[in-house]
């Protein structure tokens, strides 16, 4: 994985969603079909020998490259949502981000107790959003839990709130 190029493809914006946030913008490691594939190869290679079941996404950046995972592990992807998405029983987890607070829904029949999951989403910055997946994936006493990101703020700390148990990945990493 040509991790420059990769880098090079994401766009900065300023201020976005709220003053003072540099915004890394992965929209546009997809619109290209080498770097979509590059990136995609270079993902699922970290895990294929892992034994995932389930890749989880969390919306909505997550819902592009999990099914991509998904697909090229032989597993299932399971979405993440945002509370009023999801028709069935749920369950739901409330935590904190950088800039506000938020929830996060899972089926409850989403997944089988003693699968292997690897959570998918697009960047780490302080880790509220992922910690709360962790949490919601927890309820159903998976073996292993995986967590990748393909960004990774490292200034945020971010890695810092997950339990040891956790292993996290990142793509890139910027300061």
């Amino acid at each position: 994985m040509n991790i420059e190029k990769l880098k090079n493809a994401i766009r900065n914006i300023p201020d976005f969603p709220i003053p003072g946030i540099q915004f890394k913008d992965v929209t546009t490691l997809f619109k290209d079909a080498q770097i979509l594939c590059e990136l995609t190869d270079g993902l699922s290679e970290m895990y294929k020998d892992k034994g995932i079941t389930k890749v989880v996404g969390i919306e909505s950046r997550g819902f592009i490259m999990g099914p991509l995972l998904a697909v090229r592990l032989n597993a299932g992807f399971i979405p993440i949502r945002k509370p009023g998405k999801l028709p069935a029983a749920v369950y739901e987890e409330t935590y904190s981000k950088e800039y506000g607070g938020d929830s996060i829904q899972v089926h409850q029949d989403a997944i089988n107790s003693g699968e292997i999951i690897l959570l998918h989403d697009d960047l780490l910055a302080t880790g509220g959003t992922m910690v709360a997946a962790v949490n919601l994936i927890r309820r159903f006493n998976p073996r292993r839990i995986y967590v990748n990101f393909i960004i990774e703020l490292e200034d945020l700390k971010g890695r810092g709130v997950f339990d040891s148990d956790v292993q996290i990945d990142s793509i890139l990493k910027f300061e």
